[in-house]
């Protein structure tokens, strides 16, 4: 037996015999991005999932990206995962949100076919080396001496292996609502995970509920668009993934509805029926997405709400009905739905519903996204008490990318909130005490305008090519880009441009005069001109012929010059406070002049450093001022418990 053929052996021996080096609960999003990365960097994985024909299915809006979302798309795009790769893929429809404001809120959406997405991911899975795909319940972790040693699963199959990535959505003791009904489901058609939530308990794990759930499906034939606004794509097309040569498909329009005062009259009548306001849902839903009995209640001076309609994809009649979820009996949503403009004669292929499932509070795990409690156990997605395929997708891209660390005894890969939207959601995971379902918003960055979407890849291609996700092809593109960028800048800041009629009378048509010669770079900085309009004014410019990918970067770069120095000098002073190490065994307990309440919670988080204990909830800034002064003197190390 040849050498080649003898490890082909060895690794088929450990197939049959269940024994994997991790395995990955769950196939949506964060479980796929977990799967991939994992066996990419070389590890065998087993990917279990309660449904092999769902796997990366988006069980509510059929879309990738928005506000916040986009840039956390691209940022695992820069990383080397896949999502922002399989939404340029897949999409119908590419729309940048906010263009007319600043970047640091820009957001591309795209609109996805719901089925190639799931398709062109599963294709990924399953043509990537060491992904192993079973259709199975995992029903137990084994734990010996505080480690992973195994699992087991609902037909009583146990498995080896050393690390296990949870990424198992609403499924845990899923339980969906329709008005009054209820039954045991973590996704409308899927059984829920049932038993693993007990032995994650078993094992010193809490659970909490929460509640999250979606609108009906309509079939498209039976909507009158002619009653709605259109909701056309861009035609100038943006893309989610770093990566050249991105395909160009043909765009579909959204369609935009509202609510009306009779929708508005049977929801309030009918209050009485829901399972949320009759109290047999427990769990807390989503602040930023509420149901739309939610909406009338909580903005009750509100005449009307806006509804879009949105295709699920171009092989399907199914519409979804975005912004117009609940959990009141299907008649009544029924009624509620044709209260609006061309929804009139409206057919539900599938019923609204609500779903109440078990979470596991992020703050017992650590920045790794590895449990506290067990080594070897990472935890991604929903399951952390986030909301969105977008953040679910970032956490199991970290958590897959860290059970290959631990498997390796190597350098946790844990992001710091100034380097990403990534590094900032797993902060506030970890260190905040969040009973809502967690969302991504730009306002939950305080470095927002360096974090925008636009630069993604130039912060963070660097770590995923360090870590073996981003091949050199790719390295090479992104080095010949941020060159192309240092250039373009450096020559619109050093050539002047004469003030001749003919520059000036182009330029009065945007408003803009100068006096004398200026620099490229001082005009560009002006409120009124772009890129574009210096192309316009400057034949060099013209002729250079940038690509707008770089070219929009290097407008950035000079346009907010101040804002960002300003930014960097506010990450440069929150350093100093990252500076200060807390002992990890620590007893928070034995410190003087520190209040109780901060003392409770200190020992919760278990912050590694003063700048995550200055961010937790209800510590006060002169707590931190204290430990600041113990840590200069030391004396908390006298403080720790032998």
């Amino acid at each position: 037996m040849n050498i080649k053929t003898s490890l082909y052996y060895n690794i088929a021996m450990d197939y049959v015999n269940n024994k994997f080096d991790c395995i990955v609960v769950g196939a949506g999003h964060a479980g796929c991005e977990a799967a991939i990365a994992c066996a990419r960097l070389g590890a065998k994985v087993l990917l279990c999932t309660l449904n092999i024909d769902n796997i990366a299915l988006m069980p509510c809006n059929p879309a990738i990206g928005g506000p916040a979302k986009s840039t956390l798309v691209r940022e695992i795009d820069a990383l080397g995962g896949v999502m922002g790769e399989a939404a340029d893929a897949t999409y119908i429809q590419m729309k940048m949100l906010n263009s007319s404001k600043g970047p640091a809120v820009r957001a591309l959406r795209a609109q996805s076919d719901k089925r190639l997405y799931m398709d062109y991911m599963r294709n990924i899975i399953e043509s990537t080396e060491n992904i192993y795909l079973k259709q199975c319940c995992i029903t137990e972790i084994k734990v010996e001496n505080g480690e992973i040693t195994g699992a087991i699963d609902e037909f009583g199959i146990e498995y080896q292996t050393r690390a296990i990535v949870l990424t198992t959505g609403t499924s845990l003791e899923g339980r969906i609502f329709v008005g009054l009904q209820s039954y045991s489901a973590g996704r409308l058609g899927e059984k829920a995970a049932i038993g693993l939530s007990e032995s994650l308990r078993q094992h010193g794990i809490q659970t909490k509920k929460l509640k999250t759930g979606t609108p009906c499906r309509v079939d498209k034939r039976t909507i009158d668009y002619s009653k709605m606004t259109i909701q056309p794509g861009d035609e100038e097309l943006n893309f989610y993934s770093f990566k050249p040569n991105r395909p160009v498909r043909p765009q579909y329009p959204c369609y935009l509805t509202r609510t009306t005062e009779e929708t508005h009259k049977i929801i309030r009548a009918n209050l009485d029926k829901s399972p949320m306001y009759r109290g047999l849902i427990h769990g807390v839903g989503p602040r930023y997405c509420p149901s739309i009995e939610d909406k009338v209640v909580r903005f009750s001076e509100n005449p009307s709400h806006h509804i879009f309609i949105e295709p699920e994809g171009l092989g399907t009649y199914e519409v979804y009905i975005q912004g117009f979820s609940s959990s009141l009996p299907a008649d009544v949503y029924t009624q509620m739905l044709r209260t609006m403009p061309g929804l009139e004669h409206a057919h539900i292929i599938k019923p609204a519903y609500a779903v109440e499932y078990d979470y596991v509070p992020a703050v017992q795990t650590t920045h790794s996204l590895m449990s506290k409690q067990i080594k070897g156990l990472f935890l991604g997605g929903q399951i952390n008490g986030t909301s969105g395929y977008e953040e679910a997708a970032a956490q199991g891209l970290i958590a897959g990318i860290n059970a290959y660390n631990y498997l390796n005894n190597s350098e946790m890969l844990e992001l710091s909130r100034s380097s990403s939207y990534i590094g900032t959601l797993i902060d506030d995971l970890v260190t905040k005490d969040i009973d809502d379902p967690y969302r991504m918003l730009t306002s939950r960055s305080e470095y927002r305008l360096l974090l925008r979407q636009d630069n993604a890849d130039a912060r963070l291609t660097p770590t995923g090519h360090k870590i073996g996700l981003v091949d050199d092809a790719q390295f090479k593109i992104f080095t010949e880009k941020q060159e192309l960028i240092e250039k373009e800048k450096q020559r619109l800041m050093e050539t002047k441009l004469p003030a001749t009629d003919e520059v000036n009378a182009i330029l009065a048509k945007y408003g803009e005069h100068i006096e004398r010669g200026m620099k490229l770079g001082e005009i560009l900085k002006r409120p009124n001109v772009s890129y574009k309009i210096l192309k316009e004014v400057d034949n060099e410019t013209n002729a250079l012929n940038i690509p707008r990918d770089v070219y929009e970067q290097v407008e950035v770069l000079i346009k907010y010059d101040g804002y960002l120095k300003r930014q960097e000098f506010q990450v440069e002073q929150s350093g100093k406070l990252d500076k200060y190490k807390i002992p990890d065994d620590i007893d928070y307990t034995k410190l003087d002049h520190i209040s109780s309440e901060t003392k409770e919670k200190l020992n919760k988080i278990r912050p590694k450093t003063l700048a995550q204990a200055s961010r937790i909830g209800g510590v006060k800034p002169a707590d931190i001022s204290i430990l600041m002064v113990l840590l200069e003197r030391n004396e908390i190390a006298r403080k720790v418990l032998s």
